[in-house]
């Protein structure tokens, strides 16, 4: 019923070639740094920025959660304006300057080698970075569509050329003190332009285009979405001026108060659409997005409860809880939601675009498995679940048991992913 929507028009069909080596490269990554969280477990003994934590995490941020974004992104964004992607070959370019920047950077970190190895790594992911924001803006400026969705597209897209133009400075700064002070002093700056400003920002403003559209839904609010966009970027652009301008830690509640009430918002935004949704039955890929709704209010459940817990000497734990709980929680859940419910119509407009005619043709759904899937998320959810208990804990079993059970749901999305990119045509 959907596919029309992504194969769309000629002047709104964005090439399956440009975006399915985002979502295999995010696949791989995802991976990896499933792996490397089960080698490296007793990180969570070690203070946050340790060599493989920052090395793990920016795998989940960039290989996997950034690089299936920019995927999906260059195929919804024609979607988002009624337009048309204006340049394939710049989002061919953000591919190939990431795809070499992120595991350069990333093997940099894991040695920490803070030289020419990371330096560079973090100039090429740059230059990708800053191709996919010029794209997007000659997009929106060609469609001469400004609604809602084009505005939230828009600013993650400078919020992620802000967070990642920042993280090269960082790495400059490592040799050569460009900065007032060390670059960990600027971590807590570094990561919220990229989790609320990029993340955040950009999985609300696509998410209240697709959560309604896949449940068949006709509920919408822009009114509502205005007031998420304004109070997401007034959070951390509030944030931005109480770091920098050295305030008390207290005062930071001015800047979380708007960006917790945008989730609210956003969460009975999504629970307005399920309540007027046509199709009554919700499929696990639905489930799994919503699912990750939910979970957005984790990180400040679990910075609370950890507080309660964790002795004082501990508390360096609570960063890492609440990193996990954004990277490996909600962005990671969507992303499990949201894969299976775009790459089938891309890989199937691929396919049998011009073949629907000829004969029956399988549904997009079908190009994948759905048990697997649903072992998938199980697998997912209780290494989510033991591998949080295992940091609260400080318990090696428990993070061992919950990295173990990641990395089968990795394994098991890499799979699944792996039959639907390779699909044949099959007709009757």
């Amino acid at each position: 019923m959907f596919a029309p929507i992504f194969s769309g028009s000629t002047q709104q069909t964005t090439s399956y070639k440009v975006v399915l080596p985002f979502y295999t490269y995010a696949a791989i990554s995802f991976v990896i740094a499933t792996l490397l969280l089960l080698i490296n477990t007793s990180i969570v003994q070690e203070h946050y920025f340790y060599p493989q934590t920052i090395a793990i995490t920016h795998i989940m941020a960039l290989g996997w959660g950034t690089m299936i974004i920019l995927g999906a992104s260059h195929q919804l964004l024609p979607v988002l304006v009624e337009g048309k992607l204006v340049s394939n070959l710049l989002a061919y370019l953000s591919f190939a300057f990431c795809a070499v920047g992120i595991p350069l950077l990333i093997t940099g970190f894991y040695q920490f080698k803070t030289g020419l190895l990371m330096q560079s790594g973090a100039t090429l992911a740059n230059i990708g970075v800053a191709c996919y924001v010029v794209n997007v803006f000659r997009s929106i400026y060609a469609s001469k569509k400004f609604d809602i969705h084009a505005w939230y597209v828009g600013a993650a897209a400078l919020w992620l050329f802000s967070t990642t133009f920042f993280g090269l400075f960082l790495v400059f700064n490592f040799n050569f003190s460009i900065l007032p002070a060390t670059s960990i002093a600027y971590l807590s700056l570094h990561a919220h332009l990229g989790i609320i400003g990029w993340f955040l920002l950009l999985i609300i403003g696509v998410g209240s285009r697709l959560i309604p559209m896949f449940l068949i839904s006709k509920y919408t609010n822009n009114k509502t979405l205005w007031q998420i966009f304004i109070l997401i970027n007034f959070g951390l652009l509030s944030f931005l001026f109480l770091r920098l301008a050295g305030f008390e830690t207290v005062f930071y509640y001015i800047s979380i108060a708007p960006i917790l009430a945008a989730i609210i918002l956003f969460g009975n935004h999504c629970r307005k659409a399920f309540s007027v949704r046509i199709r009554k039955n919700v499929d696990e890929q639905m489930k799994a997005s919503l699912f990750s709704v939910a979970q957005m209010l984790l990180p400040f459940i679990a910075i609370i409860i950890a507080l309660a817990i964790l002795p004082s000497d501990k508390h360096y734990s609570i960063v890492l809880l609440y990193g996990f709980c954004i990277f490996f929680g909600w962005i990671t859940a969507i992303i499990f939601g949201m894969t299976f419910k775009t790459m089938p119509f891309i890989v199937w407009n691929k396919v049998y675009r011009d073949k629907a005619y000829k004969g029956k043709t399988p549904a997009p759904k079908e190009l994948f498995n759905d048990n697997v899937f649903n072992i998938m998320f199980i697998s997912y959810m209780v290494g989510f679940t033991v591998f949080a208990g295992g940091i609260v804990f400080q318990n090696d079993i428990l993070l061992k048991a919950g990295s173990a059970a990641l990395l089968i749901s990795a394994l098991l999305y890499a799979y699944n992913s792996t039959l639907v990119l390779l699909h044949q045509p099959k007709q009757s």
